[in-house]
């Protein structure tokens, strides 16, 4: 375990919140469990608890939250004297104080009674967040939550949880975790590959064209300490920006995370190596045209000719996502080096199953995923200190050792919920999983460019400059109450603008065109896509 001493942007395609379950009986403002942390409050002049429905004024007493039943619990707290096997519940769902302080998240039932009754407003939709207007922080009980971290080369996992102390069938005190919300994070880094490559061949285009001239840029621009390509810098920027976003609508007081190393070494090999095997690689004592001759018994790797001049062929194309490793090149004869072109190999070779299955066992898994989180793990790590919470990173052994010991399938969340420690041999247990998953996909602002270009690099039209039109901008969250027509009802989604005031609308039901008037603008486009997902723990 390693310990670090230890503080937003958001823009595009947001989903409307899930409706909130069942409402629950409102708390008075004298009461501390106003956010539904759990914590009963005694009711004055009384012992009784109140039915459903406004209260007397004078407190509440203690009663459990709406999550799923378990098999003998409610998912939420585990009972007094009774074996708990652990539940489901809702997710929580964010509250701020009167000054915008972050207090405990509440039950979705509890946010919606708060606001029916007026005691509080609405602060972010996406994902909801609320704001009490007569509780400050000072007049709260904050008992604090720890933000868990699992990070992924395509997707993040992160979990908010709570800790307590609850007493064992035996009179123990044991110690029990409690997941609040679990975030999937979902990041481009593919998309921004994939675009960079495409400029790139824009760029080799033009010098060759009958265009402008545009020299080649040199290789000899330095580069800062700590540089890593854009699509990769965007996981840390993104697990960066949601931590920070989280830190802000919920009291988190410490952050935990997995930090693991994967051996490319031995992972290439396909088996554990020795020391004397790590001196070498695959091109030990060779080069790559020999390696491949003596592979491919010099014959077309497609069509099994000899006695011919033979390419270097890339099996899966670069431009689509193939890399220059030894295990993705092949010998391919003239013909077929310009038959195959960029297609991918199984379908030049749906004919040839024979020869695709000899070729198919050349290739090996790649590595760009085990590579990016090797140069990702420490710095992610590092640019987590920068939020002012104590930062402690643990072993992706741990998370697995307690994630077996709960029961509980492998997916990003649920990984997330088990990063840190769990001595789970004591009793300590995870009590509640989020039965809803808050899913978020990096989408991006948009684009830099002045034209939009066609397949082969040509402007094809020209963008308009202004990016927002009618007080509205692609990708804002809005709530449309159309008058009349196919379309007539209330919808709520993500707009694109056009500069007639014509916007086009998508919802789950489709898209439309809607005159801007008829819009009202629920949250600003943040460069990222909401939905939700349900969590898998079977």
């Amino acid at each position: 375990m390693t310990t670090f001493s230890a503080g937003e942007q958001t823009h595009r395609a947001v989903l409307p919140q899930q409706p909130a379950l069942e409402s629950v009986g409102a708390d008075t403002p004298g009461s501390r469990d106003e956010t539904a942390h759990g914590h009963p409050a005694p009711a004055r002049d009384t012992d009784g608890e109140h039915g459903r429905g406004e209260t007397d004024g004078r407190g509440t007493g203690h009663r459990r939250r709406h999550a799923e039943k378990a098999a003998n619990g409610d998912g939420d707290v585990p009972p007094q004297h009774t074996a708990y096997n652990g539940g489901k519940g809702s997710g929580r769902v964010f509250v701020l104080a009167k000054g915008g302080e972050p207090l405990m998240p509440c039950h979705p039932a509890r946010a919606r009674e708060l606001l029916s009754n007026g005691r509080a407003v609405v602060a972010r939709h996406t994902p909801l967040t609320i704001r009490l207007k007569d509780r400050t922080r000072a007049a709260s009980d904050v008992d604090g939550v720890q933000l868990r971290i699992d990070p992924g080369s395509k997707g993040t996992g992160i979990a908010l949880t709570d800790t307590k102390r609850e007493s064992a069938p035996d009179g123990t005190a044991v110690s029990v975790r409690r997941g609040l919300v679990s975030i999937e994070l979902r990041h481009r880094g593919q998309q921004i590959h994939r675009a960079m490559r495409q400029r790139a061949g824009y760029r080799r285009r033009r010098r060759s064209a009958n265009c402008r001239y545009r020299a080649r840029r040199s290789h000899n621009r330095t580069r800062p300490k700590g540089w890593l390509p854009p699509s990769v810098q965007h996981r840390i920027d993104t697990t960066l920006a949601t931590a920070h976003r989280l830190s802000r609508c919920a009291p988190v007081t410490e952050i935990h995370i997995e930090q693991v190393a994967f051996d490319t070494h031995a992972m290439s090999a396909g088996h554990d190596l020795t020391t004397a095997e790590y001196r070498s690689g695959t091109l030990a004592g060779t080069e790559v045209r020999a390696y491949l001759l003596a592979t491919w018994g010099r014959t077309c790797a497609y069509c099994g000719v000899s006695g011919a001049p033979l390419n270097i062929d890339h099996i899966q194309p670069r431009s689509r996502g193939g890399s220059s490793r030894v295990s993705n090149l092949a010998l391919s004869c003239v013909s077929c080096n310009q038959a195959k072109g960029s297609t991918r190999v199984e379908e030049f070779l749906a004919h040839r199953p024979a020869r695709l299955a000899a070729i198919r066992a050349q290739l090996k898994t790649p590595l760009r995923d085990a590579a990016v989180m090797n140069a990702t793990g420490q710095l992610l790590t590092d640019a987590l200190v920068s939020l002012g919470k104590p930062v402690l990173a643990w072993s992706g052994g741990r998370t697995k050792w307690n994630r077996t010991a709960m029961g509980l399938p492998k997916t990003h969340t649920l990984d997330a919920l088990c990063v840190g420690q769990l001595d789970h041999e004591a009793g300590a247990t995870i009590v509640r999983v989020p039965q809803q998953v808050q899913v978020i996909t990096a989408t991006g602002r948009g684009s830099y460019a002045r034209t939009t270009p066609d397949r082969y690099g040509f402007p094809r039209l020209i963008r308009a400059r202004r990016k927002r039109h009618h007080g509205f901008a692609t990708g804002d969250l809005v709530h449309a109450s159309v008058p009349r027509g196919k379309w007539a009802g209330t919808w709520t989604g993500r707009v694109s603008v056009r500069a007639s005031g014509k916007h086009s609308l998508g919802t789950s039901m489709g898209r439309f065109t809607v005159s801007h008037v008829h819009l009202r603008l629920l949250q600003r486009a943040d460069g990222y896509a909401y939905g939700h997902g349900q969590e898998a723990t079977e």
